[in-house]
C-alpha cells in the first residue's frame, strides 16, 4: 500500500482529501502546516507529498527545499495545492522541483489523476534501465507523468543534413546536444595520414554529442551523415538543466559513457589481434545490431565499402575480397550492393 503524506493547514480541505485517497486504497498521513509535514516526512519516508503552498510555520517552498536538502527523501515525487494559478507561483514550483500543481478548488478525479500518475512515475524509476540509448529514452519517458522526452526533443529547431555533411568536428567545442530524428550518423577519428577509424554508429532515436558535453572536453571524434538526415539541436544549458535536476538521468548518461568506453577498449583489441575475416563479420555484425529495429525483421546493410572498411579497420580492397569470401561460403548476400546475413551463428563464431 502507497503511503502519501498531505500538509495542509486548512482542516476541511485536509480531511476531505485523506478520505478521498482512503478510499481509494492509499494509506495516508496528514500535517497541520510546514513544519510537522517535514518532521513526518523524515520520519514515515511517504511514497507522495501533497502540499499547500500558503501555511503557517514553513511555507509550501519551504517544506519542498527541505525535502531536497534530505538524502533519504529528496527524490519523493511532490505536488503542489495552490489557490493562486499565477504563472510566477508556477515556475518557482517547477524551480525547485515540484512534479505537479493541482489548483483549489479540486475534484476527487483531479486529485487521483494526479496521484495516480506521480505513483505510476514512482514504480517505473525504481526499474532498472539497460545503459544504453534505449534505457535512457525509457528513463526519460518514466521520469514524468507526461512524455519527457518528447517534452525534451520537441519543438527544437530542426537541422537538415545532406549525405556525408559534418554534424561536429574533432576539436571543437560543444555548445548542443543533437537527437536523430531521422536517419543514420557516424562518428570517427582521422589520423595524421587521413585514414579513418569509425568510433561510432547512431540512428534514429540516438542522442549525438553527449559524450563531450558529460566530459567538459572538446569532441574526441567527427560526426558525419550517412544518408540524408534530420537532428533536432538541443541547447548545452538545457542538457545541464536536465542533467542536474534529475540524478536517475544523469546517472544513466554517465553510465552509457562508461560503456561507450568499454566498448572502444574493445574494439581496440579486435582490431589490434583478430584476423581480417573476424574484422569484417565483427563489422557485419555491429551494424546488424545498430540499426535493424527488430530482431525477425529482415535488414539489409546499405553501407558504402569505404565506411564498412574503415568500421571493420581494413583496407577497401581486403573488405571486398573478405565480403565476396563470405558470399562464396553463404555467410552473406549481396544484391545491388547491399549486404544481408544469411548465417548470424557462423559469422560470429568465425575462428580468428
Amino acid at each position: 500500500m502507497k503511503k502519501i503524506l498531505i500538509i495542509e493547514d486548512n482542516e476541511d480541505i485536509r480531511s476531505n482529501t485523506s478520505e478521498i485517497l482512503e478510499l481509494s486504497n492509499y494509506m495516508v498521513i496528514t500535517a497541520e502546516n510546514g513544519k510537522i509535514g517535514v518532521i513526518k516526512a523524515i520520519e514515515n519516508k511517504p511514497d507522495l507529498i501533497i502540499c499547500d503552498i500558503m501555511m503557517p510555520e514553513l511555507d509550501g517552498y519551504g517544506v519542498l527545499h527541505a525535502i531536497q536538502n534530505n538524502e533519504k527523501i529528496k527524490n519523493t515525487p511532490f505536488i503542489f495545492l495552490t489557490a493562486k494559478a499565477e504563472r510566477d507561483d508556477f515556475r518557482k514550483g517547477m524551480e525547485l522541483g515540484a512534479d505537479d500543481y493541482l489548483i483549489k478548488p479540486f475534484d476527487g478525479t483531479e486529485l487521483l489523476n494526479a496521484v495516480s500518475s506521480r505513483i505510476k512515475k514512482l514504480d517505473l524509476l525504481k526499474q532498472e534501465f539497460n545503459a544504453d540509448m534505449i534505457g535512457i529514452r525509457q528513463l526519460l519517458e518514466a521520469s514524468s507523468g507526461k512524455k519527457e522526452l518528447m517534452a525534451f526533443t520537441e519543438g527544437r529547431d530542426i537541422n537538415r543534413y545532406k549525405k556525408r555533411q559534418t554534424v561536429y568536428s574533432e576539436g571543437n567545442h560543444p555548445n548542443r546536444l543533437y537527437y536523430i530524428v531521422k536517419g543514420k550518423v557516424k562518428a570517427y577519428k582521422t589520423n595524421k595520414d587521413g585514414k579513418e577509424l569509425v568510433t561510432d554508429l547512431f540512428s534514429t532515436g540516438d542522442f549525438v554529442g553527449h559524450v563531450a558535453l558529460l566530459e567538459k572536453s572538446v569532441y574526441k571524434d567527427t560526426a558525419e551523415t550517412l544518408e540524408e538526415a534530420e537532428l533536432a539541436v538541443i541547447p548545452k544549458e538545457d542538457f545541464d538543466e536536465l542533467i542536474n535536476k534529475n540524478p536517475e538521468i544523469a546517472r544513466k548518461f554517465i553510465q552509457l559513457l562508461a560503456k561507450n568506453i568499454s566498448e572502444k577498449e574493445s574494439q581496440l583489441l579486435n582490431l589490434a589481434y583478430n584476423s581480417l575475416r573476424k574484422k569484417v563479420a565483427d563489422a557485419l555484425l555491429l551494424i546488424q545490431a545498430k540499426y535493424r529495429k527488430n530482431s525477425n525483421d529482415n535488414f539489409d546493410i546499405d553501407l558504402s565499402r569505404e565506411n564498412l572498411a574503415t568500421l571493420a579497420g581494413t583496407a577497401t580492397e581486403s573488405l571486398i575480397r573478405t565480403l565476396s569470401d563470405f558470399k562464396n561460403e553463404k555467410l552473406i548476400d549481396i544484391h545491388d550492393g547491399r549486404i544481408s546475413i544469411l548465417n548470424q551463428e557462423k559469422l560470429e563464431n568465425l575462428f580468428n
